[in-house]
């Protein structure tokens, strides 16, 4: 495992502005076309991002705790697990990132 300080910035911040309860800096660590994929739910954009935030994580006091992560099969993309705890979700699973220009292009969840 590799520490939470060598994890790409982008995904520090989501982690990070989760934890604090920050939707704009949680918001802002997307891209402005971004995708996050939720089980098959589909969010697009700082419009999709901030409402899944609001109905499935910090809106339900979701706190992420960083398990592990490593660099993906591809150029900027991230395998990250996280165990959640919250309102809402409590569990551990795995999350893909993909980063572009520093921020997060594309987020799946399963």
């Amino acid at each position: 495992m590799t520490t939470a300080q060598e994890l790409p910035e982008a995904i520090r911040i989501f982690i990070d502005a989760t934890n604090r309860g920050d939707t704009d800096a949680f918001v802002n660590a997307f891209t402005d076309d971004a995708t996050l994929m939720d089980w098959g739910r589909e969010f697009t954009g700082h419009h999709g991002v901030r409402k899944w935030d609001s109905t499935d994580n910090i809106g339900v006091r979701s706190h992420f705790e960083l398990v592990d992560w490593s660099a993906g099969p591809d150029p900027d993309t991230y395998m990250v697990t996280l165990k959640v705890t919250g309102d809402g979700y409590n569990g551990t699973g795995p999350m893909r990132f993909e980063l572009r220009d520093g921020r997060i292009a594309d987020l799946r969840i399963s």
